[in-house]
């Protein structure tokens, strides 16, 4: 398996009391025509399947709708708060002020193939830990979310970390593959004789991730590791 293609579930439910949710897919489809979309849900979840590239691109056009949207909300509190001012005014009352709020965090989003995220998480750890900026992924499926925010006083520190890490996460989708060995029973004592053949072929292929799962085992490396491991594996 080459790491070409892959399916989100997108909640679009968030759009819902701004936009009509089928005229927003059709603009959606006309934004992205290398996507493939599957039916709006009545929840208003969609599938969506395609490359990371279009993807990405797809996930940039929401988030400008979403940002434009709190622009609006924004505009719309200031606009009641100068309200009420005028409204203080006219009764002779003092001004309240708003409370304090927290300090604004700058704040990143990454998506990432989950396997790709896990290979990089097991063997290149320093991507994700990066001085002034906290990191954390959220795994849905083939999909894993990085969120990067700010924890220091370096605003561009998050937008340094997430073009590492995507710029590695390109590279690594370029020359990986995965392998999945399917168990021919599904129990306890084969998947641990799995487990323990895995354990001893790691040290002759220290560069593949072992994923096991309770129905099969998935390899994650180069195409040359990936094959030697599974070949050594069916021997």
């Amino acid at each position: 398996q080459v790491f070409l293609c892959v399916t989100s579930t997108l909640n679009m439910a968030v759009f819902r009391d701004h936009f009509v949710l089928k005229d927003l897919v059709e603009e959606m489809k006309k934004q992205s025509p290398a996507l493939n979309f599957g039916p709006l849900q009545l929840d208003g979840q969609i599938a969506v399947q395609g490359s990371f590239p279009a993807l990405q691109t797809l996930r940039e056009f929401l988030l400008l709708k979403a940002k434009s949207l709190s622009e609006e909300d924004k505009r719309e509190e200031k606009s009641q708060q100068r309200l009420r001012r005028k409204l203080q005014e006219h009764k002779g009352a003092p001004e309240m002020k708003d409370p304090i709020r927290d300090e604004h965090r700058e704040k990143q989003v990454v998506v990432l193939d989950t396997d790709i995220y896990h290979y990089m998480k097991s063997f290149t750890p320093k991507t994700f830990q990066v001085n002034d900026v906290v990191i954390s992924g959220v795994t849905d499926g083939d999909i894993t979310t990085v969120c990067i925010e700010s924890a220091g006083r370096k605003p561009a520190a998050p937008l340094r970390a997430k073009k590492t890490i995507e710029s590695s996460s390109v590279e690594f989708q370029k020359i990986l593959r995965k392998e999945r060995i399917c168990f021919k029973e599904h129990s306890r004592a084969e998947r641990q004789r799995y487990k323990q053949l895995c354990e001893r072929l790691k040290r002759r292929y220290p560069a593949v991730l072992v994923l096991p799962y309770n129905t099969h085992i998935d390899l994650v490396g180069t195409s040359a590791d990936v094959f030697g491991f599974s070949e050594d594996m069916k021997r």
